[in-house]
């Protein structure tokens, strides 16, 4: 395998962390994590099958791992609701709204959700590939992505002031305010 079989990969791979994450940093250093333990356990990787669907894997499980770290370590600060600290924030240009509306209901869904429907959607894996990615049964891949399009049609239509109204979805990410 030739090293720019995975440069062609990269593209998805920031793709799908930075929609997975909704952080251009957080995003990076997934992707660079990622790519990271491909070399380091570039003997796992079966010829001939899909490297593609192996470094989705990796870089699923990786993101799993790092969540189930924070949530450990979510006791060294305070968590800070994105929508209860909005008029801290400043306001965004009129023309990027819609682009944060739709990043902002993304995150609002369960990370089980939102794995699924971004594989399906922006990375267009079929549902067995993504059943293969997320180690789940295609039954479950098709029920996921059905509940995740539910409930972003759901979140897109509501009006702004609802949104911040709604609790966010278990998993969701959450600000952190350091001490």
């Amino acid at each position: 395998m030739d090293r720019h079989t995975i440069i062609e990969q990269i593209p998805g791979l920031r793709r799908y962390a930075r929609a997975l994450t909704g952080d251009a940093w957080a995003a990076d250093d997934l992707v660079q994590d990622t790519l990271e333990r491909a070399c380091s356990q570039w003997h796992r990787w079966r010829a001939g099958s899909d490297l593609r669907a192996w470094l989705f894997t990796l870089m699923h499980n990786l993101f799993a791992n790092q969540a189930r770290s924070l949530s450990r370590r979510a006791g060294s600060g305070v968590q800070v609701d994105p929508d209860e600290v909005a008029g801290e924030l400043r306001a965004p240009d009129a023309a990027s709204d819609l682009a944060l509306d739709l990043q902002r209901c993304l995150l609002r869904l369960p990370v089980e959700q939102r794995a699924v429907l971004l594989l399906v959607s922006m990375e267009d894996l079929s549902y067995e590939e993504v059943a293969s990615v997320l180690a789940i049964p295609v039954g479950t891949v098709m029920s996921r992505l059905s509940r995740a399009r539910s409930r972003l049609r759901e979140l897109l239509d509501a009006p702004a002031g609802d949104l911040a109204a709604r609790p966010a979805a278990i998993g969701a990410p959450m600000l952190r305010r350091l001490k």
